[in-house]
């Protein structure tokens, strides 16, 4: 039982053909048609366990998208386990471990769509069979997505609609569907393709480290292997392009993660520590408050704080009164 590679793998260098562009946007021009006619089936598994480093499993801080074109992928999640079929969508949500292991067709095909959000970029690849039940990525292009925001919302909202009880629940599940495939596949037919020569390489490494944040072994030297260049002409490159050492890049990705995760999950410190990459609590703790000027315990506090005064602020501020909707509207002094 084998789960994608990334983390033992080379990042590949091969970005869309003219083919794989075509293949990406019918993909997803067939995946609306399905969603129009209610028959694109959408797999959405319960957000238990966030942010366990599982055995055999991984996570991302952000949502995934997968797109099953042929054969089928077995998930395994904490707490459940489904298998994607052909023509079948599938959503992890953010911080959510999971594993995979593929299976090919009948015609020995395996091939799925893979969608994934970083900074300010999205990823799309194709995964394809490189041996029995293990995947690897076929070919990949980074897209520049100033609405990446756009993007994560509705991703966001679609994971929160899926399990909700309500009479709109399928209208609006079908709507956010659509809405998002279309917003991909005009992405794929408008976006830049032009990331190829050194920013690619930047964008590649940025990649890894948001894929694999949460390895402690991840560093330049790691990350240099994948994209089969020396230590010192990536660090070079990636400070030439961006202004910013790789390895302050590294620690300010697990920091970004660690402060997410201390906003959304009742985790202890220490836990979210280790799942951000650091073998060190304490360690993490210095590098936290130097980045972000408070310790990780003032950070929670802090937001819980922010939180409990914005519960106890009125829904609507009037000239003569405030008005707090669940009670009586206090009278403003005169």
């Amino acid at each position: 039982m084998k789960d994608r590679p990334n983390s033992a793998g080379v990042v590949p260098g091969t970005t869309l053909s003219p083919q794989d562009r075509a293949a990406m946007r019918d993909t997803f021009a067939q995946t609306i048609v399905a969603a129009e006619r209610q028959r694109l089936r959408l797999r959405i598994p319960r957000e238990e366990g966030l942010l366990h480093n599982e055995k055999g499993m991984h996570f991302h801080f952000r949502p995934e998208i997968f797109i099953q074109v042929h054969g089928r992928t077995d998930f395994r999640f904490p707490r459940e386990t489904f298998t994607l079929d052909a023509g079948e969508m599938c959503i992890v949500p953010a911080c959510l471990p999971h594993g995979e292991t593929i299976h090919a067709d009948g015609q020995g095909r395996f091939r799925n769509l893979v969608a994934g959000f970083y900074s300010h970029t999205l990823s799309l690849h194709f995964a394809h069979q490189v041996a029995p039940q293990r995947p690897d990525i076929e070919t990949i292009e980074f897209f520049d997505a100033p609405n990446l925001d756009t993007f994560v919302a509705l991703t966001n909202q679609l994971v929160a609609t899926y399990h909700m009880h309500s009479p709109a629940r399928d209208a609006l599940l079908k709507g956010l569907t659509i809405a998002e495939l279309a917003m991909f596949q005009n992405l794929v037919e408008t976006g830049n393709a032009n990331l190829e020569g050194d920013l690619g390489k930047v964008l590649k490494a940025k990649w890894v480290v948001r894929d694999q944040f949460s390895n402690p072994d991840l560093n330049v030297k790691t990350i240099a292997e994948k994209l089969m260049c020396s230590p010192d002409y990536l660090s070079h490159l990636f400070h030439q392009e961006t202004g910013e050492k790789l390895i302050h890049y590294i620690q300010r990705v697990r920091i970004e993660g660690a402060a997410l995760a201390l906003e959304t999950s009742p985790l202890y410190i220490s836990e979210i520590a280790y799942a951000s990459g650091f073998s060190d609590p304490a360690y993490f703790a210095r590098v936290f408050k130097k980045h972000r000027g408070e310790t990780p315990a003032d950070f929670r506090e802090r937001l819980e704080r922010q939180k409990r005064e914005t519960e106890t602020r009125p829904k609507t501020i009037y000239h003569d009164r405030e008005d707090f909707s669940a009670g009586q509207p206090v009278v403003a002094a005169s």
